[in-house]
């Protein structure tokens, strides 16, 4: 476990750490907000790869409802048979479940150690674990085109937050289909799915409620982000897959 955590430290943490650093020394204004944006813009870009490979195979899957439900009604109450049907049918359609969760879990560290960085730099102290070719700038001043202070928690940040992730959200939430199936299993897929709609905007706008700003301006980027590549998979059609 010590290894994990070390090896934690110096491959993931330290490295953005003294990112975070370099931007804020040497972008203009030394502006703290300005180098949350642009680590996390560059973070992002990093793990477009993956996420992109996520976002098809949550497409790929979401396409794929109404024949797993076809499955379910047609095998009712014969689960060895529901899965015999359901695997030969990612086979046939060439698609490994498993995937869009492998890529998000292989994200995950980075974006933890992210989040770590810009806490651990909103609060007052010394900057350390500096590489030798890192200027030292002292003590961060977390101030955002020196009108938002970043330390401190920000109630209209963090609703804008939830705005964003309510956009986000209902984007890869697939359309309720009229006049559709309304057996039992249809009618909790539709009900969950909404519930995630506007469950995940307020969990959002709670979380950032009471924490500093510059954990809510790293979410409101990466969100945006998101969106963005979730249009380039969702909203062009076919043509991305």
């Amino acid at each position: 476990m010590n290894l994990i955590i070390y090896l934690y430290h110096i491959l993931l943490y330290q490295p953005l750490y003294n990112s975070l650093v370099l931007l804020y020394h040497y972008l203009p204004g030394h502006d703290f907000g300005l180098s949350i944006i642009v680590l996390t813009l560059v973070v992002r870009v990093i793990l477009y790869p993956l996420m992109h490979s996520s976002l098809k195979s949550q497409k790929a899957m979401s396409a794929l409802q109404p024949k797993l439900q076809e499955i379910q009604r047609k095998h009712k109450g014969d689960l060895a048979k529901q899965s015999q049907a359901i695997m030969e049918l990612y086979r046939k359609e060439k698609i490994n479940p498993a995937s869009g969760f492998l890529s998000l879990l292989i994200q995950l560290p980075l974006l933890i150690a992210l989040y770590q960085v810009f806490w651990k730099f909103s609060t007052p102290g010394q900057v350390v674990y500096l590489y030798s070719f890192v200027p030292n700038p002292g003590e961060i001043e977390p101030m955002f085109l020196n009108l938002l202070n970043l330390a401190e928690p920000s109630v209209p940040l963090a609703i804008l937050a939830g705005i964003f992730q309510f956009f986000q959200t209902k984007m890869i939430t697939p359309p309720s289909k009229k006049g559709g199936s309304k057996d039992s299993m249809s009618r909790f897929t539709q009900l969950f799915q909404k519930e995630m709609l506007y469950f995940f905007p307020i969990f959002t706008v709670l979380i950032l409620w009471r924490l500093p700003s510059a954990i809510g301006l790293f979410w409101i980027t990466t969100t945006l982000f998101s969106i963005g590549q979730q249009y380039m998979v969702y909203g062009k059609g076919d043509s991305n897959s």
